[in-house]
């Protein structure tokens, strides 16, 4: 979940304590608390067992979400209680919304040239397709995004990209290492909300359209046709 604001969050000490110590008393196990640069900081779980929640601050956002959660509900429960929380201690009313996006990702470990698995399971755009066939034309960089309105005046968008970690001097060297290539949904309500409007009840909207798109179209899309290729690989 990422909350962008109009106005800049509060910066006093007290607050942002607060605002953290009111988060690890519903959640005990958020207990690792740091600053990550001027006016960013971090609470969360031990990252020792690859599965972890997290919640954090930065000057005009907030974030929260969770690595391999046990359940989307676990995820959805921590991100409704910030969401509560941030009227009350950290003064962000519906009216300071910049935007409200809930993201989903998924993670395929790949050995070898990460864009030219992605363009053998998504494709090139024909105008492009060519481009491949010029010598020493390995691919370098190829992560395609589609963006796209779910209401007719676009406040609500869905973003579905993908994230390639291959460089070029892997791709010079044939020397790859297992990384993750990324796919990402991401759902987004853009401007204020309404009066009678909620930051949980416009998450739960936004958490629903992402879930529905994710089950819909990007599992037999994309998820399930790069998990066969990375298999046979």
């Amino acid at each position: 979940m990422i909350l962008a604001t109009e106005m800049e969050l509060p910066k006093g000490r007290e607050s942002i304590l607060h605002f953290f110590e009111q988060i690890r008393r519903r959640y005990p196990k958020l207990q690792n608390f740091y600053g990550r640069d001027k006016n960013e900081f971090v609470l969360e779980e031990e990252k020792e067992a690859g599965a972890y929640r997290w919640v954090s601050t930065e000057q005009k956002r907030i974030n929260s979400g969770a690595v391999n959660p046990g359940s989307i509900e676990d995820v959805d429960e921590l991100n409704r209680s910030v969401l509560e929380l941030i009227p009350y201690e950290l003064s962000v009313t519906p009216l300071d919304c910049e935007s409200l996006s809930v993201m989903f990702g998924f993670d395929f470990a790949y050995r070898g040239n990460h864009n030219e698995m992605i363009a053998e399971v998504v494709g090139v755009a024909p105008g492009l397709h060519q481009f491949t066939n010029v010598p020493y034309g390995k691919l370098l960089a190829h992560e395609p995004a589609i963006q796209f309105s779910l209401d007719e005046d676009c406040r609500t968008q869905c973003r579905v990209s993908f994230e390639s970690r291959t460089n070029a001097y892997q791709v010079r060297t044939g020397d790859f290492g297992e990384e993750q290539i990324s796919v990402y949904l991401t759902v987004r309500r853009y401007d204020s909300l309404g009066p009678d409007d909620t930051y949980v009840g416009e998450y739960n909207r936004l958490a629903g359209l992402g879930r529905d798109l994710v089950d819909e179209f990007l599992v037999n899309s994309v998820l399930k046709p790069l998990q066969e290729a990375i298999s046979l690989r």
